[in-house]
């Protein structure tokens, strides 16, 4: 009977053991998996894993793969603008599917291809709308981890201890003018930062910035043009 399980098991692969790290982080969390936890998952030894990933390392890297395959690739016929919205959105879809994947994606010290092939389309979407290459140099860095779907906060929310439940009024109390602005509008639970980066936020940013980016390009911005910084 053990045979002829076996037998009809899928065939173990790089695809299957990625495609199943994923599923079980979404399902328990990425903290909790590990090379014997996903072996269990998918009934083999925690050796058969390592023909496949050879460490937890590269097999968070794999996971990456997947969650960027997710995202929908660039719209054809589109406008720059319309083609650099659309996928962004699209990655900040992907993570809040898997909302662990940001903690991956920052966690890497190394770019792998499949994630130099995402930046590469993001770069020539801005160089194919004809912007310089100067300035899409500026564009990348301003776009920072929003054209992977999510933002550093900067306002943070408060959790559940007796400490943390003071901060509003001390907030009032000595930071009038900051508590006055966090509390200004009420958010959605769907975030992707940890804060107020809901989707309206996050698209207010993203049209201020592409604005931006459009107005530089019309008046063909380039960088050995800024206005020197006083001194």
């Amino acid at each position: 009977m053990t045979e002829k399980l076996a037998s009809t098991r899928p065939r173990l692969n790089r695809d299957r053991v990625q495609t199943a790290a994923v599923a079980l982080a979404d399902h328990i969390g990425i903290e909790a998996v590990s090379m014997r936890r996903l072996s269990e998952e998918l009934g083999v030894v925690p050796m058969a894993l390592y023909k496949h990933v050879a460490n937890k390392e590269e097999l968070l890297d794999a996971m990456v793969e997947v969650i960027v395959g997710e995202i929908d690739p660039p719209a054809a016929d589109a406008a720059w603008k319309d083609a650099v919205r659309l996928r962004i959105l699209s990655a900040r879809d992907v993570l809040l599917r898997h909302p662990w994947a940001r903690q991956v994606l920052e966690s890497r010290k190394h770019q792998t291809p499949v994630v130099l092939d995402y930046m590469n389309s993001m770069v020539g979407m801005f160089l194919g709308g004809g912007f310089s290459v100067d300035l899409t140099h500026h564009v990348m860095h301003a776009l920072g981890s929003r054209m992977w779907g999510f933002t550093q906060e900067l306002f943070l929310p408060s959790g559940g201890s007796a400490a943390e439940a003071t901060m509003p009024r001390e907030m009032n109390e000595r930071y009038p003018h900051i508590a006055l602005v966090a509390g200004a509008a009420s958010h959605d639970d769907s975030v992707v930062a940890h804060g107020c980066d809901d989707r309206f936020e996050f698209e207010f940013a993203l049209s201020l910035l592409l604005d931006g980016f459009e107005r530089l390009h019309e008046a063909g911005w380039v960088s050995s043009r800024r206005t020197p910084s006083p001194r």
